[in-house]
């Protein structure tokens, strides 16, 4: 019997690859919705404000950054393909700051029955090319505090806690 050189297929890695598209005006009707209900849901979990309060927070935040949906100016929305399936979204603001262009990520989403796939990764991977080629110098995210998954990936790819806002239930 000969012995295999092959890892087993259990320890084997497969990153996919994805490649952003701009999300189409009806895919952003659907993400908005949501979006601002899953962002309703954050707040309130993360204990920042009281559950009732949690949806309106969510519909000025949503509505204070993206007065003019998704034709607002220097938010961008890509739409996730790994090859013709939709595999997630991302969405990016960009600003110019004194040191050069800044990219902060609001939101990065792949559904749950996706998850534990590689494409969180391969989303960032793709989003930090399209920033390169865009010029930006930093990107900046925020992340809900029981959200540990999100937390784990941001810090296998670099990212760097900044600020950390912490409360205490009474």
């Amino acid at each position: 019997m000969v012995a295999s050189t092959r890892e087993p297929s259990y320890l084997q890695v497969v990153t996919p690859s994805v490649r952003l598209v701009p999300m189409s005006a009806d895919q952003f009707v659907v993400y908005r919705e949501a979006a601002e209900q899953a962002y309703a849901e954050d707040i309130a979990r993360s204990g920042m404000m009281p559950e009732l309060e949690a949806p309106e927070k969510a519909a000025e935040d949503f509505s204070r950054l993206l007065p003019n949906g998704l034709g607002t100016k220097d938010q961008h929305f890509w739409t996730a393909l790994d090859g013709d399936d939709e595999v997630g979204m991302v969405w990016l603001a960009l600003t110019e700051k004194s040191d050069g262009l800044h990219a902060f990520g609001y939101d990065l989403l792949v559904p749950v029955d996706l998850r534990r796939r590689g494409y969180g990764r391969a989303i960032l991977v793709a989003a930090e090319e399209l920033c390169r080629e865009s010029g930006v110098v930093r990107v900046g995210l925020s992340v809900f505090g029981a959200n540990a998954g999100a937390q784990a990936l941001y810090e296998a790819m670099g990212f760097e806690v900044t600020m950390l806002q912490m409360t205490k239930r009474l």
